[in-house]
């Protein structure tokens, strides 16, 4: 600014130049056609900006192409001593860690000067080394060597360790927390293909989680608050990884250090997606250096497992009638753009994870990794987008499947902030908008008549998406985990939602949490066993997520629905540290029909629970329900409040809901006669009104 500003008041005026327009203008001087995913952006030639690409509309986001300033303005002086990247390299070896610090200086250097950098409890002063022929750019580098140091682990497998880093030069200071550990992602050959699994401290982690888009439709509306809850969350219902989806931002330093915090391993796509995108010098030019700045920025993380370029661009190469027609042009269009990324990626962290697109066979192969489950990672869309039954799931066994989903619509209180009594119905205009998938609702409602009988009430209808979409999770997740470790990660699509809207979220806007984050709670418990069905019969697999063995006292029976029980052959064993095997292998014929499996699984040496299950050999709306008589008490403790649920027969996907907001401890589970459950409610506002409670089963929503 110093040719510009006076001694005195001056006007800072910023101007922001219509979007929509510059990215006509843009696409109209390529030297061929780029084309944009229409079906997704309302808002054409969102490809042509370098901004999220979900603001020109998704299959799951209002279009509004918002436009502002994020993060901080400030004015510096030029010369100012300031400290600019910072990047921390790691050398894991027989229990030492050797810790490279390795920081640009900005501004002019003082005579004699030092830069002062402390980790873990160790100081060192460093030489400050010129750049040369750029007096301003200065560096310096500071080595620390730590025997048998206390490691950074993901959710559930260890302690989030976390050590400060301090670097000081001419008054200015600059801190970091960096978490100790090794991250590798192990890609090797086998029979059935290419392997895809990560490897932490030299241990194999089962990814369990799911994808992240922006918290909010506009950026403005985003706080570091909001964003913890949302993580916080994902941990509670025991998952490790999140993705940072392709479509939206390169989030803020705070969603790092949360996830470090938290142990969630972070999949960090660069923000290209479903689109296809130039490769001309300039725009080549732009994404070198918005690759480089967000690397240095963010990669000194614990939690930041894998980079990878892209989401769904080799499909995209398909997709649009110019690139099926001249499909060399496009692929070399499309490397050039992989290629810049790469190679900005490793110039700045040559150490990084890398992976070339999602999903992907593998580097250099461009072939379909939505149907192909033997290499790489895996996309799985056909269940939603064709209409499929819940067990086609259990007809691909992906390597690492880093998205699938199934839509349900957001819960009740959601829908009261955007409707009218008289807009409560799928079909209506205000709800159809809110509902961004074409033919999603639609395909909600044909998969429910195959598995439910039909909801009357239009409160029941939302709560029964909500159920299904939790069974087609379920169905996946657990059949995958049971290939262990030929499967070694499910990714859910979709974590969060950025407005209240139907989608594949299993949190609804504003964190509240739907039937599946209920149920994902369940089955992403690192102990699972479940049943795998199959023309032998019933195969009852249990699944150890644990670095320890752990012994199991698995008891299976065949159970009515008036709650009768018959026991059928259970077993004792011992499965080993992160692996999965065979319990029991129950031939056809075991279950009569109208009965379904339970499962429960103990300790085997104390006998202490761990976890249960009922799975159902037919569809749902086959079973001749009795009313199981649901009653409740609720007694206040403290904040909480204790909700004692008690039925009379088998009561199926019991739920307890609030009329304030607030989380259960549990939800959407099978209630047994005789066996009462209680279940806690936290409100969000403590000290409020009592809460008004009401229960919804199975039989309630589906049967009165």
């Amino acid at each position: 600014l110093s040719s510009f500003v006076r001694v005195g008041v001056n006007d800072l005026e910023i101007v922001f130049h219509s979007a929509t327009a510059a990215a006509n203008a843009a696409q109209a001087a390529q030297p061929f056609p780029i084309p944009y995913i229409a079906n997704n952006n309302p808002i054409p030639n969102g490809n042509m900006l370098r901004k999220p690409g979900c603001d020109w509309g998704w299959d799951w986001n209002i279009a509004l192409c918002p436009f502002g300033v994020t993060g901080g303005l400030r004015i510096v002086p030029r010369d100012q001593r300031g400290i600019g990247q910072i990047w921390v390299d790691q050398d894991h070896r027989d229990g030492v860690v050797e810790v490279s610090v390795r920081f640009a200086l900005t501004g002019l250097a003082t005579p004699s000067e030092t830069v002062r950098v402390t980790f873990a409890g160790i100081t060192r002063d460093c030489p400050v080394q010129q750049t040369p022929n750029d007096p301003r750019r200065d560096w310096a580098c500071a080595v620390f060597e730590l025997t048998d140091a206390a490691l950074w682990w993901p959710a559930g497998q260890g302690p989030q360790t976390l050590h400060d880093l301090t670097v000081t030069v001419g008054g200015v200071t600059e801190t970091r927390r960096v978490g100790l550990r090794r991250i590798e992602l192990v890609t090797e050959k086998d029979a059935a293909g290419l392997g895809f699994k990560f490897r932490v401290n030299g241990r194999d982690i089962f990814a369990k989680g799911a994808n992240w888009i922006p918290a909010d439709a506009l950026a403005g509306r985003i706080t570091a608050e909001k964003t913890r809850a949302l993580l916080q969350s994902a941990v509670d219902a025991n998952m490790n990884m999140i993705r940072v989806w392709g479509g939206g931002r390169y989030e803020p330093d705070s969603f790092y250090d949360a996830c470090d915090e938290l142990g969630l391993m972070v999949w960090q796509d660069l923000m290209f997606s479903c689109n296809l995108y130039p490769s001309t010098p300039g725009f080549l030019a732009e994404v070198n250096a918005e690759v480089r700045e967000n690397v240095a920025r963010i990669g000194h993380h614990a939690c930041l497992a894998l980079w990878c370029g892209d989401n769904e661009l080799i499909g995209a190469l398909t997709w649009f009638p110019e690139s099926r027609a001249d499909r060399d042009r496009y692929l070399v269009n499309y490397d050039r753009l992989n290629r810049t990324i790469e190679t900005a990626l490793k110039a700045t962290d040559p150490a990084a994870n890398w992976w070339p697109s999602s999903p992907s066979p593998g580097p250099m192969s461009f072939g379909d990794a939505w149907h192909d489950d033997s290499s790489g990672d895996m996309h799985f869309w056909s269940v939603w987008h064709e209409g499929r039954d819940f067990d086609h799931y259990r007809d691909v066994s992906p390597r690492f499947c880093s998205e699938f989903g199934f839509q349900s619509y957001p819960s009740m209180d959601v829908i009261e902030r955007f409707t009218d009594a008289k807009d409560r119905n799928i079909a209506s205009p205000v709800f159809e908008s809110h509902q961004k998938n074409k033919g999603g609702n639609a395909r909600i409602a044909e998969t429910m008549f195959r598995t439910f009988r039909w909801p009357e009430k239009f409160a029941d209808f939302v709560w029964l998406s909500q159920i299904q979409q939790g069974l087609a999770i379920k169905t996946a997740v657990t059949h995958w985990r049971s290939l262990k470790p030929h499967c070694m990660g499910t990714l859910i699509w979709q974590l969060n939602d950025t407005w209240p809207v139907c989608s594949w979220s299993s949190l609804d806007h504003g964190g509240g949490w739907k039937m599946l984050h209920y149920m994902a709670k369940r089955f992403f418990q690192p102990v699972l066993v479940t049943a795998v069905p199959g023309p032998d019969g019933i195969t009852i697999r249990a699944v150890n997520d644990r670095a320890a063995a752990v012994n199991l006292a698995v008891t299976l029976r065949a159970v009515t629905m008036d709650g009768q029980t018959r026991a059928l052959p259970g077993a004792t064993l011992s499965v080993p540290p992160d692996a999965a095997q065979t319990v029991a292998v129950l031939p056809p014929g075991t279950l009569a029909p109208g009965e379904m499996l339970t499962m429960v699984w103990a300790n085997a040496a104390n006998n202490q629970p761990i976890g249960g299950d009922v799975w159902a050999p037919a569809p749902y709306k086959t079973y001749d329900l009795p009313d199981p008589r649901l009653s409740m008490t609720a007694i206040a403790d403290g904040a909480n409040w204790q909700v004692k649920v008690t039925a009379q027969a088998l009561s199926h996907f019991t739920t307890v809901t609030a009329d304030q907001p607030g989380r259960f401890s549990n939800a959407a589970f099978t209630l047994f006669p005789g066996a009462p459950a209680t279940v806690t409610f936290t409100p969000v506002t403590p000290g409020g009104p009592a809460p008004q409670f009401t229960l919804r089963d199975l039989y309630s929503a589906t049967c009165t």
